[in-house]
């Protein structure tokens, strides 16, 4: 029975957590499931680059990425401890409740890239809302041209996801470099900012026909954007989401507003092209 709440956009629905996996110092995988079933099977039709609210009872909600692919079959967030919220959903253990609502924002419209080569450059925790994307892409491989994942972190231990840069890394669909800032015993890989990747022996970035998606700290944005912009890749072919305090996802209380725009919902995907005329400082 669907719950006759289901429909409210403002009304969180409950959801139950099955488990948690440590990924990097501070973060977390929360694996979970509604304890309504039709709900989960409507959820799951979100869109790569939406999000979510997340409510901790008796402590608050926050905004959420989405970092799986609709086309996998669990659904989780990675969250990193950074406040009072995010803080109590990392002290909840399996079994325990929480509650959801959403997906909001417009999200990466990956139909309208078919064909195209998508180039994927990410720092730190920059990977998690790209992780949805480059999954639905490997999904549906045969609807993109070359597949490049560029990412890089301050050092091996902060490196998200491993077992799917490892996966990434040894499949033949697409080209994943990886890079640290600072080497630690046992490293062999590059070393150096992301950036310095498309200057690596070997790698040749495509420009034509090519949507590059930028995600991660402000520093590594505005240079990888500076590289992009100078191989003569255009404004409105670069994409990348935008962080606000999205306090009600749906236009209404104006906490995230940008001039005219709301990054909840015209966001929080942008291209490069758009975040210039909004003029945010990123």
């Amino acid at each position: 029975m669907t719950s006759p709440h289901a429909d409210n956009i403002y009304l969180p629905q409950t959801a139950v957590l099955d488990r948690v996996v440590e990924d990097i110092p501070e973060v977390r995988t929360f694996y979970w499931h509604f304890e309504e079933p039709s709900l989960q099977t409507a959820f799951r039709r979100f869109r790569p680059g939406q999000f979510a609210q997340v409510s901790v009872f008796g402590a608050g909600e926050f905004p959420a990425s989405l970092p799986p692919s609709p086309t996998e079959p669990e659904t989780f967030f990675t969250i990193r401890s950074v406040g009072t919220c995010t803080a109590a959903l990392h002290h909840l253990q399996p079994g325990q409740r929480f509650a959801v609502r959403g997906p909001y924002g417009n999200g990466f419209p990956m139909d309208a890239y078919r064909g195209k080569n998508l180039v994927f450059v990410a720092g730190g925790i920059g990977l998690i809302p790209l992780r949805s994307c480059i999954v639905y892409a490997l999904a549906h491989r045969a609807d993109y041209g070359r597949i490049q994942v560029f990412y890089g972190a301050k050092t091996p231990g902060e490196l998200m996801y491993l077992p799917n840069l490892r996966e990434w890394e040894n499949s033949a669909g697409i080209e994943c470099y990886l890079t640290v800032d600072r080497a630690a015993p046992g490293w062999t890989g590059h070393i150096g900012v992301v950036g310095s990747l498309f200057r690596k022996p070997g790698v040749e970035v495509p420009v034509d026909n090519t949507i590059a998606f930028v995600c991660g700290p402000p520093i590594m944005f505005r240079f990888v954007i500076k590289d992009l912009l100078g191989m003569n890749l255009p404004a409105h072919c670069i994409v990348s989401t935008l962080e606000r305090y999205m306090k009600c996802g749906v236009g209404k209380c104006g906490h995230c507003c940008i001039g005219v725009a709301y990054v909840c919902v015209d966001g929080p995907v942008f291209t490069y092209e758009q975040i210039r005329r909004l003029g945010e400082d990123i």
